[in-house]
């Protein structure tokens, strides 16, 4: 189930063993408060949490025990496991005949960044209530920063919600603290403008490389030099924002130049298929060839830089040149 689904599953009876996997720290991090909200008293007494690494072989026993132990004056007792990746062979041992026959009294709560090669699928094991905690896609992030906004009294445009997803590369821990920002700025309710969200809003490093990348195929020599200027008071220097560009361009030329569907390459540069298609788009308003030769241009410099024949400040000029005013 999605995270915006948990609240209803849980008020309907839920179940009493969460996955909480994906890699958006908001996400599960929220959904973990839920669920102890709905199932934990007395969390000094009913509460405990291992960490997962230290549950293999015959260790996987500690967890079962905590979760056979009866709760103190209390319903249920939670237990919190992270990053827990049992083998197959674990899973068949230790954990399917004691899910088979899981404790009314309990519930286990277990919190994975990823799936692990190698490790049990754990959401597709019967018991188990899989809460997906992977990154939203653009339009779920702006309905929840429309839908915030709004019952804080704050009116913005679909446009505007959607400009502070993208700012924030669509990462709620991200966009909940510039909501919350812009929320405590407007105090007094209103309506946010673009100009307003640009100044609140802090722009990440990756979106402003993406906005570079624009700038180029507009051949936008001021745009570019801009956002060069603003990641180098960020503390990013020459190298790194060149080394920053030559990595967006070569997915990006790598995406454009691929003939697998979205969902394949999603799966493959981590990333939702939305992007994947945004990078394609981008590819062709930049020209696929053109992107291939910036990347060898770019990589050409960066190896200058490291065989001691430029300096970055050089380099850096030298690719600022290639890609502006080179015939």
């Amino acid at each position: 189930m999605k995270f915006t689904e948990l609240k209803n599953f849980i008020s309907e009876g839920g179940g009493n063993i969460f996955l909480l996997q994906g890699e958006d720290a908001y996400f599960s991090g929220k959904a973990e408060e839920m669920i102890k909200k709905a199932y934990l008293q007395m969390p000094e007494l009913n509460f405990a949490s291992f960490d997962g690494e230290s549950l293999k072989g015959q260790a996987i026993q500690r967890l079962t025990d905590a979760l056979s132990a009866f709760p103190f004056m209390a319903e249920k007792r939670v237990i919190r496991v992270t990053e827990f990746y049992p083998s197959e062979t674990d899973y068949e041992k230790y954990l399917k005949p004691y899910f088979a026959a899981f404790p009314q009294t309990a519930v286990l709560i277990i919190v994975n960044s990823a799936s692990k090669k190698g490790a049990a699928d754990l959401k597709r094991k019967a018991g188990i209530s899989y809460v997906d905690c992977g990154k939203a896609d653009e339009e779920e992030v702006t309905r929840w920063i429309y839908l915030t906004l709004k019952r804080a009294s704050v009116t913005a445009s679909a446009e505007v919600c959607m400009n502070i997803a993208r700012y924030c590369l669509c990462n709620m821990s991200r966009v909940s603290i510039e909501t919350k920002k812009i929320i405590e700025y407007k105090s007094d309710g209103g309506t946010l403008t673009q100009e307003e969200a640009d100044d609140l809003v802090y722009k990440d490093a990756d979106y402003r490389i993406y906005e570079m990348t624009n700038a180029v195929a507009a051949g936008n020599y001021s745009l570019f030099y801009e956002i060069a200027q603003e990641l180098t008071e960020r503390g990013m220097d020459g190298m790194s924002v060149l080394n920053s560009l030559f990595s967006y361009m070569r997915n990006l030329s790598a995406i454009a130049s691929s003939r697998m569907s979205d969902s394949e390459l999603s799966k493959i540069y981590g990333m939702k298929e939305y992007g994947v298609k945004r990078t394609r788009e981008q590819a062709r308003r930049l020209g696929v060839e053109r992107a291939e030769n910036l990347c060898k241009v770019i990589y050409g410099a960066i190896a200058g830089v490291k065989c001691g024949e430029l300096t970055p400040d050089s380099a850096y000029r030298m690719v600022c040149s290639q890609i502006f005013f080179a015939q």
